[in-house]
């Protein structure tokens, strides 16, 4: 029973299973390409026999052999779909080289089978390649483990280490699962997860994550994820699930083909009996004209014009750290005209600094910041974090505080130096003789929020914190108006903080004091206002808004179960300036999917016009109109992975 769970275990485990993805052959030694070349030599035989040799019945034999070596499973299919009153394109092609083969045409018959098999053969390694770029994923993550154990380093395959266990990484090692650093430092690359492009510093109580590269020092972390729960696993399921959901156009060309196909075997059979029947015209004639029109009229390249061209769009995201849930959301982004960013942890870091250390009286600026920063360590406030790590960056000593008491809502008062002190807001100090009113309006104008400082006298000095705007935000909006895209702010901070950050930005419209239900409100008015509605925030507060949205993009993907779960596309690393790339490559794909399309239908109806007149042999229109299409189809949809990105 141990080995069978252990079996089924390896068996849905992301590093185990890049092997299933993967072909274990060289491309070259694969099935598929003997049975082509086979076909080709068996083809090339039949063409000597026929018209050098003149051995003809030997060459038809030649040209039947071509037909079971390359076309079994075409024809098993073409007759299948036949008896489901569905007819595909492989019902398309038996029936033409049944056919040239009746009319003793077997050259053509068996250039049918075998063309159609190699286009076939082409567009499954094409399909492979897609599969291939989620097994580059897999393999990222290591699939054996060193765990401490009992004062020993044991190796472990990656399923018997637990939560809890602590993995050691020594330089150039992936790290093999999510965890906390517990010992040592070094730089570590999460260019495979995140798309950074410079490698990240990592000390004791930093998270690491599952595939990314440990480049110098020696790590010793404590797993916090198991195998099947790591950041990797999600981006390996999200990229899975995309490449199987159809976007609009995709689905449309699908229901296309589905009606497309009875329609072109009606109108071969009107091509072969009508100009005999009502005309008197020779049948052969027609027939073939008849066949070389059911041939060239395959939809096979239009049916694979889009997928191809979405899966390769959606790859190319996941390499440059964006994770896409769907072709639908690849093919909405460009249409973008709102795009709305919560504030909090998306246009800002979520984390409030000192931006002024303000000195009243005789007090010095240094004194002041170590009076506040003595006091705020007692706290566990947020601010009073700050305050104690603005006077470390600036080496600053704390002093030590007696009788320090802390008063909900108002601020902290203790001896600091045998003298009795106080930091909070102005509801603290409103005995106070004067407030420094025009320093206070000066810094709430901009945004910040001020920590007063006094003795039991008066206002000593004023600190100023504020959630510091990425920098990234700065260039993204400007990016987006340039693009003539409106952009929009929500936030649950007052309306003064609103304003302030809004106006810093250059933002065209916000809100303020917003419960996350007023945000969901606040989008359906933009909803009803504007055509293609975009959504970026956070993914926990944010989550009814961005589903609301037409898209919603969360930020911080890669430490947010809810940000993967809410969202409709994932940023794996805090990059705003991936909006630009998504729409740019949005365009691009789309651009790709449409020279696809309008190939498909120019090149296939010029051939179908051109079978009329007997213009197009049946072989041509295999060779171009249908196996040289397809080729073309593919190698232009995978233009679009070529292209990366770097982070700013």
């Amino acid at each position: 029973m141990q080995r069978s769970e252990t079996h089924d275990q390896r068996d849905g485990c992301s590093a185990c299973s890049a092997g299933v993805l993967e072909s274990g052959q060289s491309l070259w030694k694969q099935k598929g390409v003997l049975t082509a070349a086979a076909g080709g030599i068996v083809f090339c035989i039949g063409l000597y026999l026929e018209f050098v040799a003149r051995a003809y019945l030997i060459a038809q034999i030649s040209f039947l052999a071509v037909v079971l070596i390359a076309g079994q499973n075409i024809i098993k299919r073409g007759i299948l779909s036949a008896w489901r009153r569905r007819p595909d394109m492989n019902f398309l092609m038996s029936v033409a080289a049944a056919g040239a083969f009746s009319i003793g045409h077997g050259e053509e018959g068996a250039a049918v089978i075998l063309l159609f098999y190699i286009a076939e053969f082409l567009e499954d390694y094409a399909a492979e390649r897609a599969r291939k770029s989620v097994a580059s994923l897999l393999k990222l993550a290591p699939e054996r483990a060193r765990v401490k154990r009992g004062g020993e380093e044991i190796e472990v395959h990656v399923h018997e280490v637990k939560a809890g266990d602590v993995v050691i990484v020594r330089p150039g090692d992936r790290i093999p699962l999510d965890g906390v650093v517990v010992r040592g430092q070094s730089s570590v690359n999460q260019a495979p997860i995140t798309g950074e492009s410079m490698p990240v510093s990592k000390e004791e109580g930093e998270s690491v994550f599952a595939g990314t590269i440990n480049e110098e020092g020696y790590l010793e972390i404590r797993v916090t994820k198991t195998s099947e729960e790591t950041a990797l696993s999600k981006i390996i399921k999200i990229v899975e699930q995309a490449q199987k959901q159809k976007s609009r156009t995709e689905a449309f060309i699908d229901r296309f083909a589905r009606y497309y196909t009875p329609l072109v075997v009606t109108l071969s059979f009107l091509v072969m009996t009508v100009p005999t029947l009502v005309f008197g015209l020779e049948f052969s004639e027609w027939f073939y004209r008849a066949l070389v029109l059911l041939v060239v009229s395959c939809p096979c390249a239009l049916a694979i014009s889009t997928p191809v061209s979405m899966v390769s769009g959606l790859t190319s995201a996941a390499r440059n750290g964006v994770l896409i849930k769907g072709g639908s959301y690849l093919e909405e982004i460009r249409n973008a005209r709102v795009v709305v960013f919560d504030k909090t942890g998306t246009l800002t870091e979520g984390k409030p600094e000192v931006t002024d250390v303000i000195a009243l009286g005789r007090y010095s600026r240094k004194k002041v910041l170590q009076i506040a920063a003595s006091l705020e360590a007692k706290s566990k406030h947020p601010l009073a974090e700050a305050v104690v790590a603005k006077a470390r960056e600036e080496g600053i000593g704390l002093l030590e505080v007696r009788d320090f008491r802390s008063l909900a809502g108002k601020g902290l008062k203790g001896r600091v130096g045998g003298r009795l002190f106080y930091a909070g807001n102005r509801n603290f100090f409103a005995k106070a003789a004067e407030l420094p009113e025009k320093h206070l309006k000066a810094l709430e104008s901009r945004g910040k929020t001020a920590v007063l400082i006094g003795n039991g006298r008066h206002v000593i000095g004023i600190i100023a914190l504020m959630d510091r705007i990425r920098e990234s935000s700065y260039g993204v909006i400007k990016e987006l108006k340039d693009r003539g895209v409106r952009t929009v702010m929500l936030t649950g901070d007052n309306r003064r903080v609103a304003e302030a950050i809004a106006e810093s930005l250059g933002i065209d419209e916000h809100y303020a004091e917003l419960l996350p239900e007023d945000k969901v409100n606040a989008i359906d008015r933009l909803l009803k206002m504007h055509e293609h509605v975009v959504m970026v925030g956070d993914g926990v507060n944010d989550a009814p808004a961005l589903a609301k949205a037409h898209v919603g993009i969360a930020m911080g993907a890669i430490g947010s179960d809810v940000a993967i779960e809410t969202s409709d596309i994932a940023l794996m690393h805090d990059d705003l300036t991936r909006i630009g790339y998504l729409m740019d490559l949005s365009r691009r794909t789309i651009a790709v999917v449409k020279q696809n399309i309008s190939a498909a239908i120019l090149i296939k109806g010029s051939f179908a016009i051109l079978a009329f007149p007997g213009l197009v042999s049946l072989w041509l229109a295999v060779a171009i109109g249908d196996m040289g299409l397809s080729l073309a189809v593919i190698a232009n949809a995978l233009r679009i992975g070529k292209k990366k990105v770097s982070v700013t």
